[in-house]
């Protein structure tokens, strides 16, 4: 119990640091801005308590708020992320059910699960994100191109993460 917990607590820190430091520095005019820090949200077990979730959740958009000086932008995506992730899980479901110890990632589930399972996910908290920054549908294609492609570089970065952390499938 206490090696998940500090496992977790590393991810958090080892995530927002390079959100923070790295990654909100990384913009292509204006269009490509990713979000590896939704990463944590996405690697909790499957039957984390739904509460717990919304709660970690928030608390991590917080912190990205925080050091973004986004004022709640991130921990509403994030907490939509949280409430969200158990009816994606649900709907994707194996035949057989997740097993006890399988956690959302490629090593246990497999490349084609997860990319339904992150890519449907990112896309959708990137979606209210950039939807709540601009706040008017005037400007609606330029910013669900915004979406696309920070989702999509978003996505290359999780997966590479996922390769190089984890290990490919057994």
């Amino acid at each position: 119990m206490i090696n998940i917990l500090f496992s977790n607590l590393l991810r958090f820190v080892l995530l927002v640091l390079f959100q923070v430091l790295i990654l909100n520095n990384i913009q292509f005019a204006g269009y490509l801005n990713p979000f590896l820090y939704v990463l944590f949200i996405l690697m909790f077990p499957f039957d984390i308590p739904k509460p717990l979730l919304l709660i970690v959740a928030f608390i991590t958009g917080l912190f990205i708020d925080m050091f973004s000086n986004t004022m709640g932008m991130h921990a509403s995506a994030c907490v939509f992320l949280g409430f969200i992730r158990p009816y994606i899980l649900r709907y994707i479901e194996p035949r057989g059910g997740y097993e006890h110890d399988a956690t959302p990632s490629i090593k246990d589930m497999g490349l084609t699960w997860y990319l339904s399972y992150a890519g449907v996910l990112v896309f959708l908290h990137h979606l209210l994100l950039f939807y709540l920054e601009i706040f008017r549908l005037s400007e609606f294609f330029s910013t669900l191109y915004r979406v696309v492609l920070s989702s999509c570089f978003s996505m290359l970065l999780i997966l590479l993460s996922q390769y190089l952390i984890f290990g490919k499938r057994k």
